[in-house]
């Protein structure tokens, strides 16, 4: 739905459950498509309205929602096992309350609508079908898994623990569809999971489209001379070559070793960053003693 469904219903936020029933069977009988045969317009408001219902009708829910804990999907956010780096941490918490599987077993709308259509299949999010409604999550997962694939494991809070097998290449926002692993059909085929994947924030690599970017850390010896030094990228270590008489700031191109953007992958963008020695070097420190006496800096003249 992803809207407001208090406006969905007409109602205010402070409305009671009396009130919200009220409004939704008025919607309901105005809008049921055996009332309005062939009126796409009318079939697409009742299934706002109806889902706007699913969620205000249910008290458990309409607090979460109330709370900013769900949104107006029933979604939430949270994490797989072993969290976005694929660690070992516990399950993370699931989308849909109990009781949600079916998204009215708390609603009787037979009772709702007094059976004025002739107690037909009831209405769902997935249609007027006996088919089960889709269910939605989102999963954070690590850069390295976006980028090279891999399963990760979520839990929902109805007890039911699946396995999402994240493509190589995956994208921010890509919604993978887990085939019937959605609510309970009433006499049709259970509805799909429908997980959306986010990409968690990395504490070396930042994002730009498909390209990364670091920080590479060098000793001053390797800026001034030149030689190899490793290099971190999400597919692990790597040897590069510092050109010789680099300086802090140039930043060294790593083709095809970044992230994916719309099919396509970028590159690894690392910013050299030049480190003094902890300790004072005194042979260190009378050779740069001796250049600034043979060069000294000069303030800037307009």
């Amino acid at each position: 739905m992803a809207g407001d469904p208090y406006k969905e219903l007409g109602v205010a936020r402070g409305a009671s459950q009396d009130e919200i029933k009220k409004a939704f069977r008025k919607l309901a009988k105005d809008l049921h498509p055996d009332k309005n045969p062939g009126d796409k317009a009318a079939e697409d408001r009742f299934k706002r309205v109806t889902a706007a219902f699913d969620l205000l009708g249910d008290a458990e829910k309409r607090a979460k929602f109330d709370r900013g804990e769900i949104d107006a999907d029933g979604r939430e956010q949270f994490r797989g096992f072993g969290g976005p780096r694929g660690g070992t941490g516990g399950p993370g918490q699931g989308p849909f309350g109990a009781g949600a599987r079916g998204g009215f077993e708390n609603i009787d709308l037979d009772e709702i609508l007094g059976g004025m259509f002739g107690g037909g299949a009831r209405p769902g999010r997935g249609g007027f079908s006996g088919r089960g409604s889709d269910v939605r999550a989102t999963l954070e997962i690590s850069l390295e898994d976006s980028i090279s694939g891999a399963t990760r494991r979520i839990q929902f809070s109805d007890g039911r623990v699946l396995d999402v097998a994240i493509p190589k290449g995956a994208a921010d926002g890509q919604v993978i569809r887990l085939k019937g692993q959605g609510a309970a059909g009433r006499g049709g085929e259970n509805g799909d999971a429908l997980i959306e994947l986010r990409i968690a924030p990395h504490p070396v690599f930042t994002r730009d489209g498909a390209d990364l970017s670091m920080d590479l850390p060098i000793a001053l010896a390797d800026a001034l001379l030149g030689g190899k030094t490793p290099v971190r990228t999400p597919e692990g270590t790597v040897s590069v070559t510092i050109p010789k008489g680099s300086s802090s700031g140039k930043v060294l191109r790593l083709k095809g070793r970044g992230a994916f953007a719309g099919g396509k992958r970028g590159d690894l963008l690392a910013r050299l960053m030049i480190m003094l020695p902890g300790d004072e070097d005194p042979t260190l420190t009378k050779w740069a003693q001796g250049v600034r006496d043979k060069a000294p800096i000069r303030p800037f003249r307009d």
